[in-house]
């Protein structure tokens, strides 16, 4: 199997509020079963989903946006807002203020919905079926130092892979087994896309044919709620709203 992803620079895309729209509209052209990752700040830009820094109580904007959240204070002084957000957790509901000229950017509203509108209009524009838009974000790994990245959105993949009911090398049958593809994927395209100045908020990737491509493929089946997770009584003393 042959496969490569490929960094897309692109003009700057400015806050409040952008119309990303041109930057799609100059991509490569696409080929069947590719899958296009986009960094979820320039969606919330498209989306106008930014505030004014000044003027702006970050903490009570972090609240409104996140479904449970925790605050301390961390050893090192900083105040810390731990928070669940569209069902991941991570720190300040994803807000962001880095690259953003004075704003405060949160995550696009609906964003599998937006994903497929994006998939709807690089469907059409380049005539082809099965193509995959994942939305991503930078996220920090627990006890690891750095930031990797994950998929907040998703639309024309299938993110899991199911070993379920498959036997071992020594013949045992795998209970519980499913593979987080689609997050691997994403943490290599937001290492491509880098952290500071390097003005790449698209990777394509080509030729990865490990992924089951699917019209209706979102993170519906993806998502784990709270009480059910293996990290539950974690979770459990964040408030939720």
């Amino acid at each position: 199997m042959s496969f490569h992803f490929t960094p897309i620079k692109t003009r700057l895309v400015h806050p409040p509020k952008d119309d990303i729209y041109d930057i799609l509209d100059a991509l490569p052209p696409l080929e069947e079963k590719d899958i296009v990752f986009i960094t979820s700040k320039i969606l919330g830009i498209h989306q106008g989903r930014c505030v004014p820094c000044e003027g702006t109580d970050k903490t009570e904007l972090i609240k409104r946006e996140a479904d449970r959240y925790l605050a301390y204070k961390h050893p090192k002084g900083f105040n810390v807002n731990l928070t669940v957000t569209n069902n991941v957790l991570i720190p300040a509901a994803g807000i962001d203020a880095s690259n953003a000229d004075g704003y405060y950017i949160m995550w696009p509203k609906d964003t599998d919905a937006l994903c497929a509108e994006i998939r709807s209009f690089l469907c059409r524009k380049n005539n082809i079926n099965d193509l995959g838009v994942v939305a991503t974000d930078s996220h920090t790994m627990p006890l690891r130092y750095g930031v990797t990245g994950i998929s907040v959105g998703i639309a024309g993949v299938e993110p899991l892979k199911d070993f379920r009911g498959h036997k071992d090398l020594f013949g045992r049958k795998l209970e519980l087994t499913q593979v987080d593809e689609i997050d691997a994927l994403a943490a290599m395209a937001v290492l491509l896309m880098g952290e500071s100045d390097e003005c790449t908020p698209i990777v394509l990737l080509r030729g990865w044919d490990k992924i089951v491509f699917n019209e209706n493929g979102s993170m519906r089946n993806f998502k784990i709620t709270p009480e059910e997770d293996l990290y539950t009584p974690l979770l459990s003393v964040m408030k939720c709203k």
